[in-house]
């Protein structure tokens, strides 16, 4: 049985127990700019306000004790945004690895970029290698960025590579190919939460959602609250994964 408190319970008595929990969590942060529209704000400050809810989503999934959480910050396809919007933006991820890296360094998290490089500017890209170098050796919980990055990009990215160093068809499986993903060496998501009301993956972990659990709120990113969080861990405590076998029966 589930120790995640039920909805009429504290939250801060949250006590969960590790077995009926997730290993990775993996977020979608949708709804942004609608939350700022909604609030009369410009598109830009919902970014704002979204890139400050992370740390109170951290802490939560922390305190769960979760390992591994990966955060859909810029996908490849978000290039295709008006270009005001696009360097706001990056603006806002250049200021927050900044103020954040020290204060996650600090707290032993360990920070990963997942996606292309070669498209940041040079200030950025230093920023993210100077964060990925300091905590490399971090264990209390890892956190994986992922900004200009797509499914589609980094499997076919991994495949090219796969070709580049001669590998024989006959020679490539499964963990091979595994092993070329930014994620190589990260467990793949056991559970994926999207928030914003949209039910889809968005091109977002493909190859290591194969049998990840989905949740999705209609909540924007902006409002997501720790209550929520704890709803999306207790309903994957209820699912039973069964990764294509049949169930045990507990009678045979």
């Amino acid at each position: 049985m589930s120790s995640i408190p039920e909805n009429n319970q504290s939250t801060s008595d949250y006590n969960p127990n590790p077995l009926d929990l997730p290993q990775h969590v993996a977020m979608i942060m949708d709804g942004n700019g609608r939350w700022a529209l909604e609030q009369g704000l410009p598109r830009l400050e919902g970014h704002k306000a979204g890139v400050e809810k992370i740390r109170m989503i951290l802490n939560v999934l922390n305190t769960a004790g979760v390992k591994f959480v990966t955060i859909y910050a810029f996908s490849t396809e978000n290039w295709s945004r008006p270009r005001s919007e696009v360097v706001g933006i990056m603006g806002i991820l250049e200021r927050v690895i900044k103020r954040e890296t020290e204060k996650l360094h600090k707290n032993g998290v360990r920070i990963i970029h997942l996606g292309r490089e070669d498209r940041l500017s040079e200030k950025l890209r230093m920023s993210v290698n100077h964060a990925q170098n300091l905590t490399k050796n971090n264990q209390s919980m890892t956190l994986c960025i992922a900004f200009d990055y797509g499914g589609r990009t980094e499997i076919l990215r991994a495949i090219k590579q796969i070709v580049s160093d001669g590998i024989s068809a006959n020679q490539i499986e499964e963990p091979l190919l595994s092993k070329y993903l930014y994620t190589h060496n990260i467990p793949d998501p056991d559970l994926i939460i999207r928030t914003g009301g949209d039910k889809r993956l968005s091109n977002f972990l493909l190859w290591q959602s194969a049998y990840s659990e989905l949740y999705f709120t209609p909540v924007n990113w902006p409002d997501l609250q720790t209550e929520q969080i704890h709803e999306a861990l207790r309903e994957f405590a209820r699912r039973r994964r069964r990764f294509g076998s049949l169930e045990k029966d507990p009678m045979t």
